[in-house]
């Protein structure tokens, strides 16, 4: 991906923001449209604000580019492993850049989504059970044999999806034994270790979180209402495929607890800025934690936005205050 110049001008009136950043989007794994959605959409926020914002992939020219031009701030608009795993982000601090989001450790920890909900559920908050194995224990023990003892253990419906990664790539609900396997072989197509979860039926939410400076702040939570009833990839970014209702129609004392168990899983898991908690209410009430995306989506129909437009915030402000916050720059 080629440089993008900070062409766009601020809309009349916008605030100035005395800084320059970059936005990093693209990258080469499953998620790349995605993030050059996120990335061009961050840009543009920037860009209305006065921000003086460029857009670079995360190749080989990054490092001398970022050393030739330096930006006082990065942006990670990256998803899958290149922006979430934490390798980047050890990189940029090896070389000194301030970036917006979670640090390396902690992003490593919540790309590992069974290490997570260990995590999260030695903490107190409720996550439903789980069994992760890589392909090796099926080939070596029987897949037959092992996913009979999976079924017995967490019973029938299963989400099955990939023990990292992100945009739901890979998982599927599977409410029939027979159809157990061919999940199973697909979903290892995105990733050497497969995570397979007793399926919640409830409320699906995405519980943002933001920290503009005075500790993390859970936004309004969005309701997620796909058409299939399994909000997979497809549901995620094809418009006119899921219903979104932000806020969420919640009972407050509901909306109150799953905005908690959101900063709790962000301070537990050691977050830093952003991130966005997906969870499942279910019939009892019960919030229940399933996976947390230290970078969020920030396309035209991803979550994030969303709850900051609810929370009545303006996105690209938003997204201005984290960067000068990261960059020790007053607004």
């Amino acid at each position: 991906m080629t440089d993008t110049a900070s062409a766009a001008a601020p809309v009349a009136g916008a605030s100035r923001h005395p800084m320059r950043a970059v936005v990093l989007a693209g990258g080469l794994t499953f998620e790349r449209e995605v993030s050059l959605s996120s990335g061009t959409q961050v840009w543009e926020e920037l860009s209305r604000v006065g921000v003086d914002v460029e857009i670079r992939d995360a190749d080989s020219g990054l490092l001398p580019g970022l050393a030739a031009s330096p930006a006082d701030a990065v942006f990670i608009a990256l998803h899958g492993a290149t922006g979430e795993d934490g390798a980047l982000r050890a990189v940029l601090d090896l070389a000194g850049v301030p970036y917006v989001g979670s640090p390396a450790a902690a992003c490593r920890l919540a790309w590992d989504k069974p290490a997570a909900k260990s995590v999260v559920r030695s903490a107190g908050v409720t996550t439903p059970d789980w069994v992760a194995l890589p392909h090796s224990t099926f080939r070596e023990l029987g897949a037959g044999a092992v996913l009979d003892l999976m079924v017995a253990r967490l019973g029938l419906p299963l989400m099955v999806k990939p023990a990292s990664g992100g945009s739901a790539l890979g998982v599927q609900k599977v409410s029939r034994v027979e159809d157990l396997p061919a999940a199973m072989v697909s979903c290892f197509a995105y990733g050497d270790t497969v995570m397979v979860e007793r399926f919640v039926e409830g409320v699906e939410l995405a519980l943002s979180v933001v920290d503009l400076g005075n500790g993390p702040e859970a936004l309004p939570a969005v309701e997620i209402v796909p058409a299939s009833g399994v909000f997979d990839y497809t549901s995620r970014y094809t418009p006119g495929l899921t219903e979104y209702h932000t806020p969420a129609r919640l009972s407050a004392d509901i909306a109150s607890r799953a905005a908690a168990l959101a900063v709790r899983v962000h301070e537990v898991l050691g977050l830093a800025d952003l991130s966005r908690t997906d969870a499942i209410v279910s019939a009892d009430g019960e919030v229940h934690f399933l996976e947390v995306n230290v970078s969020p989506g920030l396309t035209e129909t991803s979550m994030f936005p969303m709850a900051v437009e609810a929370a009545g915030y303006e996105l690209g402000e938003v997204l201005a205050r984290l960067l000068a916050r990261c960059a020790g720059i007053r607004p």
